[in-house]
């Protein structure tokens, strides 16, 4: 038994943690990867959020994290203090998501306010009905639904539409994993919530999309409204993060090549945007040349299109 083991050890193993959001890509290159090598390399990818992720990523315990928000100025620090350089690498876009249940008529299309109203952190305990948000809607305690305080998910919404970044009310179900989102969203008529646009698009059945309005008429989040950048501010890359000594492995250097090379029909069957052709280029030229990094300052860029992303990735 214990020989079996061994053997099964001594394969080459790729390590990946992080975002949710970010997961179906990477679960998806990842099962493509194995069986293009024939089962002789492992790779792992776990869901404990964005800044779990970096957490471990940090401390060198895993070689790639799933990131769906750029590295903060603390884990930029972490990581310089435990010596750990990283090749930063967007791989898509994604359109986060405000769902609410399919018996909602009421609130179809919500604007940059009223989302700001129900989430801020003054918000707490006092706006508890959906007729405090608009008098036009039902007198009825609404049920939130959000990413929980470690996701990239939740550090990007509250900051794109509260305005800081952490900035929320606390009395909602929280869940690093979205599913469990689109569960409580779909089982209560009066709930609200929001999570990556690849699980709106697996469980459209289940919920119901809210056009966003920030200031030019309620937008839904689609292929057309993320490319042309009318889907805002809710629009963000995503990203992978790659530690620059790992890709010594040979392991790691080829499953981040396999990645890049097959990101945009995976990202595409997953559901959400690719980049254009170019932007994976980049990434190649990045792992060869070892440029590690960040074009972010360690802050999300809310509004940030993908021409504007391009621009950026190029100074790097």
């Amino acid at each position: 038994m214990a020989m079996g083991n061994h053997a099964v050890n001594a394969r080459p193993i790729v390590t990946i943690d992080g975002s949710s959001t970010v997961y179906p890509v990477t679960e998806a290159v990842a099962e493509d990867f194995q069986i293009a090598q024939k089962g002789k390399i492992r790779v792992t990818v776990g869901i404990s959020g964005t800044g779990g992720g970096f957490k471990k990523f940090c401390r060198a315990e895993i070689d790639i994290v799933n990131a769906s928000r750029p590295i903060l100025h603390s884990e930029m620090e972490a990581c310089r203090a435990a010596g750990v350089q990283y090749i930063e690498m967007p791989i898509a876009f994604d359109a986060l998501t405000v769902a609410v249940n399919p018996h909602n008529t009421w609130s179809r299309t919500m604007t940059v306010e009223e989302l700001k109203k129900v989430w801020e952190p003054s918000a707490q305990g006092k706006i508890t009905k959906w007729n405090q948000i608009n008098p036009a809607w039902p007198d009825e305690r609404i049920k939130l639904f959000g990413a929980g305080a470690d996701s990239g998910t939740f550090d990007y919404f509250t900051e794109a539409i509260v305005g800081k970044a952490k900035s929320s009310r606390g009395d909602f179900t929280a869940s690093e994993d979205d599913n469990v989102l689109v569960q409580g969203i779909a089982s209560d008529r009066h709930s609200l919530g929001f999570f990556g646009f690849a699980y709106y698009i697996e469980n459209r059945n289940k919920v119901s999309v809210v056009a966003i309005d920030s200031g030019k008429g309620g937008v839904i989040p689609s292929p057309e409204t993320v490319e042309n950048g009318s889907y805002q501010p809710l629009s963000r890359p995503i990203f992978i993060y790659v530690n620059a000594k790992a890709v010594d492995k040979p392991e790691v250097n080829e499953f981040v090549n396999f990645y890049m090379e097959n990101a945009p029909a995976l990202v595409k069957e997953v559901k959400y945007f690719p980049l254009p052709s170019e932007a994976y280029q980049l990434n190649l030229d990045h792992l060869k040349e070892r440029k590690v990094g960040t074009v972010f300052e360690g802050e999300s860029k809310i509004n940030l299109n993908i021409e504007e992303l391009l621009k950026l990735e190029r100074r790097l």
